[in-house]
């Protein structure tokens, strides 16, 4: 990602960690995606139709399923039917063309805009339905091992920063919000203790610290695994999910804990 786009992605988190514990998205916003094609021709722009089309239907729903169903197949060779409007950003502008190959070959944001009765009707076609409530922001409990090094995600240490600002990045494609708590609201957990702690402990922190849900994670480095091993929990209605992913970064860990936490939060079971 551009150093603009993580750096709004960024400043977007920190302004959420001052928000309501909940908030419901506008038909605007919940209603488009957006991915990256290269330039402006049909040909991608019709590969670019398909993925929006999976992730407005993972958006609205926040069933992360749907885009398994056989269903899909057909409805992706008519992606281009569904969309509404359409437009693109030149993700080098300002930089000058610097080769033969002109502008058409330039990556693109194309973003894809849609009618909610197009895309409900949809959902409805897949068995499943939109997440109109309210989408609340979630406390996340993190702690991070890699050999002799550990430690928790805190809102007021460096250390974590990049590690923040990924989470807060893994957020944007499904509306969702996070906050991280600082060291003082952590009730004198250290990382061994948050590993353990009970959910319902956690949800008090949570609350305390300003947000609505807790999200308990952990992530190992595993050399065996050529990558990190990510646990989640999360409690919604009396039960405690828990998911895991193995040999990742800890871009793609965070992605899959914002998809769980809508999977089960939108109502749609475990992840």
């Amino acid at each position: 990602m551009p150093g603009f786009s993580r750096f709004a992605a960024g400043l977007a988190g920190l302004l959420w960690l001052g928000a309501p514990t909940a908030f419901a998205a506008t038909s605007a916003e919940l209603y488009q995606a957006q991915t990256i094609v290269t330039g402006t021709g049909e040909p991608n722009r019709e590969i670019g139709f398909r993925d929006c089309l999976d992730k407005v239907l993972v958006r609205v729903s926040g069933d992360q399923r749907l885009t398994q169903k056989p269903e899909m197949l057909a409805l992706r060779n008519k992606a281009a039917d569904f969309v509404q409007s359409f437009r693109y950003h030149d993700r080098l502008e300002g930089i000058p063309i610097h080769d033969e190959q002109g502008t058409h070959d330039r990556p693109h944001d194309l973003t894809c805009l849609y009618k909610p009765a197009v895309v409900d009707k949809l959902l409805a076609q897949l068995g499943s339905k939109p997440w109109h409530g309210e989408r609340p922001l979630i406390a996340v409990f993190l702690t991070a091992e890699q050999g002799a090094r550990h430690f928790v995600l805190t809102a007021n240490e460096d250390r974590g920063e990049t590690m923040r600002e990924s989470f807060v990045n893994a957020t944007v494609p499904l509306l969702m919000r996070v906050s991280f708590p600082k060291a003082s609201q952590l009730a004198g957990l250290d990382d061994k203790a948050l590993r353990t702690a009970d959910m319902a402990k956690l949800d008090r922190l949570a609350r305390q610290a300003g947000a609505a849900r807790a999200l308990g994670g952990s992530i190992v480095w595993s050399d065996k695994e050529l990558g990190w091993i990510a646990d989640w929990r999360l409690a919604d209605h009396g039960k405690t999910y828990q998911w895991q992913v193995r040999g990742v970064s800890f871009d793609e860990a965070f992605r899959v804990a914002i998809k769980g936490a809508a999977q089960i939060l939108s109502g749609n079971g475990q992840p």
